[in-house]
């Protein structure tokens, strides 16, 4: 994390927001959130093929869809960061909408489900926003910085740096608390001497983290799976269960990279269902010692017919 601070850069207030952040806008199609009834209809949920993150539309130039990024409980190589889908006002400041998002925490459902928490501490705000040269700067009230251990002070930063990175035009984030540069956060003492980016949260994923489709998303059919994995030589499995917990597809899967590094992976997955509705995704790989499941992590997703 020793990099060199990026030229200081003037933070704008959020109602100033539109115009700085025109250009962003995230990375593929991420589709729509599907809807959360207990039976929804398979008419008004199919998704388009091929479409990461994809479900019904919403009606044109209401809404657009961010990611946001909470923190998923769950076993040691299993727990870490997920990306959930947020539907926000159309805008052009999507990196803003992202962060606000991000700061209303995750819902009721979602924290009662599978205990997704956020680190981020009630009540901070976004004050201001700008983005130069890759760079985001954030600034957040004194709200962010308070309370917590080390370990929530790293997820909380780890959280906003993916949800601003999604976004094309942004690389690195650099943090200021009330106006102020911080070189040092929390009374934790994380240094922070310049621009810090995904990479400098790796500690934070789980060893096999799939970053599309999002937590309870569509996957499309077939459905494409991507994300980074650390794995025993880089392979695992993608599992796709149905709405009784029946295995309906499972592949193979290959990171560009594993024992001791992480690399990425894009998986396409066929599967067949006779009706859309919920299902689950699971990804996992076998111990060395016996090939009994590991690293398991699993969520649900909107699964559909092929078209």
């Amino acid at each position: 994390m020793n990099r060199g601070r990026q030229p200081s850069v003037v933070v704008l207030t959020v109602l100033a927001l539109v115009a700085i952040v025109a250009a962003c806008s995230p990375s593929g199609g991420l589709g729509q959130v599907p809807s959360r009834a207990p039976t929804p209809a398979p008419a008004s949920s199919a998704a388009p093929n091929g479409s990461p993150d994809a479900s019904p539309p919403a009606s044109p130039g209401t809404t657009t869809i961010v990611r946001t990024y909470f923190y998923l409980g769950g076993e040691p190589g299993s727990a870490g960061l997920v990306s959930l889908l947020r539907e926000v006002p159309e805008t052009r400041a999507l990196a803003g909408a992202a962060m606000s998002a991000l700061l209303a925490g995750p819902t009721a459902d979602e924290s009662a489900e599978r205990v997704i928490t956020s680190a981020v501490p009630a009540g901070s705000r976004l004050l201001g926003l700008s983005i130069e040269n890759g760079s985001a700067t954030v600034d957040l009230s004194s709200e962010f910085e308070s309370g917590g251990g080390s370990a929530s002070v790293f997820i909380r930063l780890g959280q906003v740096v993916y949800t601003l990175t999604q976004f094309p035009t942004v690389q690195s984030v650099v943090f200021e608390i009330e106006g102020r540069p911080v070189t040092v956060f929390s009374s934790e003492g994380i240094v922070l001497d310049g621009p810090v980016g995904r990479d400098d949260y790796d500690d934070l994923l789980p060893a096999i983290f799939v970053d599309r489709p999002a937590y309870g998303a569509g996957v499309g059919n077939p459905a494409r799976i991507t994300g980074s994995a650390n794995v025993f030589e880089a392979a695992f499995l993608v599992t796709l269960l149905d709405g009784s917990g029946a295995t309906i597809a499972q592949v193979p899967a290959m990171a560009t990279c594993g024992t001791g590094c992480r690399g990425t992976f894009d998986v396409t997955v066929p599967y067949s269902v006779p009706e859309a509705g919920w299902g689950t995704l699971r990804v996992w790989d076998g111990s060395a010692k016996d090939g009994s499941p590991e690293n398991v992590r699993e969520y649900p997703v909107w699964l559909t017919p092929a078209g």
